[in-house]
């Protein structure tokens, strides 16, 4: 019985992490996707920086905490992530012209 609980708990320790990757990778596969195709776009000329898009939009944040950014290859857009006073605010720009699309308050 002692056995069967020991190779049992084991395989646990070495599937656990395993299914666990196995499903984070379509998200991560989308992900790296996206900035492939950012690339792709910024070398032919067809969207601004990333760097660009930043210089443009944190200025008008104030004091809310920058967090990063995401690009959707789909929308053409990055989207700015930021905190203020606990509260996650997003802001989508265009990443063709760097218009600001929508951002929430």
């Amino acid at each position: 019985m002692k056995q069967v609980f020991a190779s049992l708990l084991a395989f646990g320790l070495i599937a656990g992490p395993i299914a666990a990757t196995v499903g984070a990778a379509p998200a991560e596969a989308q992900r790296r996707s996206d900035q492939g195709e950012a690339r792709k776009e910024m070398r032919a000329g067809n969207i601004l920086r990333a760097r660009e898009i930043e210089n443009r939009v944190l200025p008008r944040m104030g004091d809310a905490e920058y967090l990063g950014f995401d690009y959707d290859s789909t929308a053409m857009a990055y989207r700015l992530k930021f905190i203020k006073k606990g509260k996650v605010l997003y802001v989508d720009v265009d990443a063709r012209t760097g218009r600001i699309l929508r951002s929430s308050r």
